[in-house]
């Protein structure tokens, strides 16, 4: 197999169902979670297994589900042959696994800084990263036709960076930093700081 092909030349990429221009916004939408993607294993390489062994597990499933999403975001149209990969089943085990995860974490009632442990900053970019690709998304789904889950699991997905990256902070023992102009935000306590 070789690997470079010499197609992509001209600007132009391969998608299910023709070829876009590079820069097209869905190349754009679908390369961003391929971004995310190399990121979030940028954060499993940080995780200690015997800390972690079950938030490495979910991101290596999370990472099939992006290739999912990209796929998913790179079908010009579905069609009979070809259907949407990502379902509704994948948004409720991140709300699951985030609704365990607020438990676990201490109470949150200002704004944080994205950091802490080394780790915890990793999934705060994954987090951004996650953010990014949701307005990309949306974009896309503004202007033709896309899988509609596809933006509301990565809509889930920043929350669940989000509540992992405390949980990470808490489980070595790092406090979150708070943003030292933050008002009381929070008053149910434990909510999510990006909620949108």
């Amino acid at each position: 197999m070789r690997l470079y092909t010499r197609t992509g030349d001209e600007g132009k990429t391969s998608v299910i169902g023709g070829r876009l221009f590079k820069d097209d916004m869905r190349v754009e939408a679908y390369g961003t979670t391929d971004e995310l993607n190399s990121f979030v294993g940028v954060a499993i390489t940080q995780l200690d297994e015997k800390v972690f062994p079950d938030i490495q597990a979910e991101l290596v499933k999370i990472q099939h589900e992006l290739f999912d999403c990209g796929g998913d975001l790179a079908m010009v149209k579905e069609t009979d042959k070809r259907s949407y990969k990502v379902t509704e089943d994948m948004i409720t085990f991140l709300e699951e696994r985030i609704d365990e995860y607020i438990k676990e974490a201490p109470e949150l009632e200002r704004f944080i800084l994205p950091g802490g442990s080394p780790v915890a900053a990793t999934l705060h970019v994954c987090r951004t990263i996650t953010r990014r690709a949701e307005r990309r998304i949306t974009t896309l789904q503004l202007a033709g036709e896309s899988n509609p889950i596809v933006l509301k699991y990565i809509n889930r997905l920043s929350d669940y960076f989000f509540a992992i990256a405390r949980v990470a902070n808490s489980r070595l023992g790092v406090q979150d930093v708070e943003y030292e102009r933050s008002a009381i935000v929070f008053r149910e306590g434990k909510r999510k700081q990006d909620t949108e």
